[in-house]
C-alpha cells in the first residue's frame, strides 16, 4: 500500500473521529433578553468537581454553548453577575434550546429532552401565576437595595404576603402536575423546586407517595427522601437536637443549657428590613415575658463583610450568637433554617413547639401554651 493511500485513510480515520466527538457534544442554545453583560456563566458537577465556563452572549442575547457530559447533567446558567439563573437539564449529545427573558427567570422556556419539556409545559400552564411572582421578586429586590429611609415598610409587607399567596398557589399546581405524573424526573424536580423549603413534612411525604416505578430509584428521588427523613427530625413535635454555639463574648452556650424554659431561637442578619424589624418586635415580646422561665437566643447569619457591627447589649439583652460561617454554620443546617428572618419557639421539655412564629406573637403564644 501506497504512502500516500496510508495518509489518506489516516485523515479520513481522524475526520470521522472528530466528527463522532462533534455528535456526542451537548449543546446548549438560544436567545435571552434583558441581558446586560456580554457572557453567562455556566456551573455544573463533574465527578464532584463543580466547573465553571463563560458563555459569550452576543448584542442580541444569543449564544451557544457545546459541552461534553457523559450522563444527565444539571446546568445553571446565571445572567446579569448572578442576578437571576435559569435550570437545564441535558443528558449527553443532546441539543437544547433556551429562550426568554433575564428578569423573569422562572418564566425562561427550555425544550430539547422530556424533562425541560414537561417543566416548560408546567410554566406555560402558570405563566400569569410566575410572571406576577417574577415582578414581585423585582420590586422586593428594588426595595431592600434602596436608602432604607424611603423604603415603605408596609408596602413591603403587602408585597411579601402576595408572594406567599402566589407561592402557594403555585405550590397547589405543582402537586396537581406531580400527582398527574407520578413517574417521571420532572415531577421530582417540582418536588424540590416547591417542597424542600417547606416547614411541613407532611406535604414533602405526600407529594413524594405519588412517586411510581423506577423514578423512586433515581439520585434526585434519594436527596429527597433524606430530607424528608430530616425534615421530621426538626419539625414542630420533635425534640430539639442538641447544639453548642459560642455567643459573643465567646462563651460556651448549649441547648440544654435552656431545659426547663421556654426558647426563642430567632435567625436573622444585621442587614435588611425585616431582620431590623424583627429584632424591634423582639424587644418588645422580651418586656411582656418573664425572662425566669423564657429565654431568647438570637443568631446573626453575615457573611459579607467582616468585622460584623452586631448589636450591643444596650439594645439587645438576650444573648447573641454570630454565626462566621454564615449559612454553612452547623445551627443553620441542624435546624434546617431555609430563610431569615426565622423564628423556632421550643418547650420547657425541650421539644419544638412551633417553627416560623411570626415575633410580634411570641409572648401570646409563649402565654396561651402556659395556660394551657
Amino acid at each position: 500500500m501506497s504512502k500516500l493511500c496510508v495518509s489518506i485513510i489516516i485523515c479520513i480515520s481522524m475526520l470521522f473521529a472528530i466528527s463522532c466527538s462533534k455528535g456526542d457534544e451537548t449543546v446548549i442554545k438560544g436567545k435571552i433578553s434583558n441581558i446586560d453583560y456580554p457572557y453567562l456563566l455556566a456551573t455544573y458537577l463533574s465527578s464532584d468537581t463543580l466547573v465553571i465556563d463563560t458563555i459569550p452572549v452576543n448584542n442580541k442575547g444569543g449564544f451557544s454553548y457545546n459541552v461534553n457530559i457523559d450522563t444527565l447533567t444539571t446546568f445553571s446558567l446565571y445572567m446579569n453577575n448572578y442576578e437571576s439563573a435559569a435550570i437545564v437539564f441535558a443528558d449527553k449529545g443532546q441539543k437544547l434550546k433556551v429562550n426568554g427573558d433575564a428578569l423573569l427567570p422562572d418564566l425562561i422556556r427550555v425544550n430539547g429532552n422530556e424533562i425541560n419539556d414537561d417543566l416548560t409545559t408546567f410554566k406555560s400552564l402558570n405563566q400569569d401565576l410566575l410572571k406576577q411572582r417574577g415582578q414581585l421578586i423585582i420590586n422586593l429586590n428594588k426595595d431592600r437595595v434602596s436608602d432604607t429611609a424611603n423604603v415603605n415598610s408596609l408596602s413591603i409587607n403587602d408585597d411579601v404576603a402576595n408572594l406567599n399567596l402566589l407561592n402557594h398557589e403555585l405550590t397547589l399546581k405543582a402537586e396537581e402536575f406531580i400527582k398527574e405524573n407520578p413517574t417521571k424526573i420532572s415531577s421530582l424536580i417540582l418536588i424540590s423546586n416547591f417542597f424542600m423549603n417547606s416547614d411541613s413534612p407532611q406535604a414533602l411525604e405526600r407529594v413524594l407517595g405519588y412517586m411510581q416505578g423506577d423514578v423512586k430509584q433515581s439520585r434526585i428521588a434519594n436527596r429527597l427522601y433524606s430530607y424528608s427523613e430530616k425534615l421530621n427530625r426538626t419539625a414542630e413535635g420533635a425534640q430539639l437536637p442538641y447544639f453548642q454555639l459560642k455567643d459573643y463574648e465567646g462563651d460556651t452556650i448549649s441547648s440544654y443549657d435552656y431545659k426547663g424554659k421556654y426558647l426563642l431561637l430567632s435567625f436573622i442578619s444585621t442587614s435588611g428590613v425585616e431582620s431590623r424589624e424583627t429584632i424591634d418586635l423582639l424587644k418588645n415580646e422580651y418586656e411582656q415575658l418573664n425572662s425566669d422561665s423564657v429565654q431568647f437566643v438570637s443568631v446573626y447569619i453575615d457573611s459579607d463583610i467582616y468585622p460584623i457591627d452586631y448589636p450591643s447589649h444596650d439594645s439587645v439583652t438576650w444573648t447573641i450568637i454570630p454565626e462566621k460561617r454564615s449559612w454553612g454554620s452547623d445551627i443553620v443546617d441542624l435546624l434546617n433554617v431555609q430563610y431569615i428572618p426565622f423564628n423556632i419557639l421550643v418547650r420547657p421539655d425541650g421539644t419544638i413547639m412551633e417553627r416560623n412564629v411570626p415575633a410580634q406573637e411570641v409572648a401570646e403564644v409563649v402565654r396561651k401554651s402556659i395556660d394551657n
